[in-house]
């Protein structure tokens, strides 16, 4: 069964424009994002996904594509829906947050299986283990 979380996505978005708001749209940025690097804080972005400020807004079952300027510059952006953290009116922060779970660096590389990685890295003390903290959704009820 598909993922109910593209179709809130674009739902909140529909209702901002709607209401006259601007839709943001929070990503935990990772090696399958691809978004300006300079403007990513703390493994984050914030995008302004409002009409005005993106051209070819595509909003699909599995990515978010679109291009926007960035310190002037165009650039194209694609943001999985997987990453997604939030969508919420810039205006008055009402809006939805997603869980955005954490992979090992080696299952976006694809090059080592998950379960290999973590043995190998098991008794080594000094090898990075991957950051899998998420943050828990909050339902917030739009009236």
């Amino acid at each position: 069964m598909q993922s109910t979380k593209p179709y809130l996505i674009r739902a909140i978005h529909e209702w901002c424009a709607d209401q006259g708001f601007t839709p943001y749209l929070a990503v935990k940025v990772d090696a399958t994002t691809r978004v300006p690097r300079e403007f990513v804080k703390e493994g984050e972005i914030v995008l302004n996904v409002g009409l005005e400020a993106t051209h070819q807004l595509l909003m699909g079952n599995e990515e978010i594509t679109f291009q926007a300027r960035f310190g002037g510059r165009a650039f194209p952006v694609v943001v999985p829906i997987e990453r997604v953290s939030a969508i919420y009116a810039s205006e008055n922060g009402e809006g939805m947050a997603f869980e955005v779970t954490e992979k090992p660096v080696a299952d976006l590389a694809g090059d080592i299986p998950a379960e290999k990685s973590r043995r190998k890295d098991a008794g080594d003390a000094s090898a990075p283990k991957p950051d899998r903290v998420s943050v828990r959704p909050v339902l917030t009820r739009v009236k």
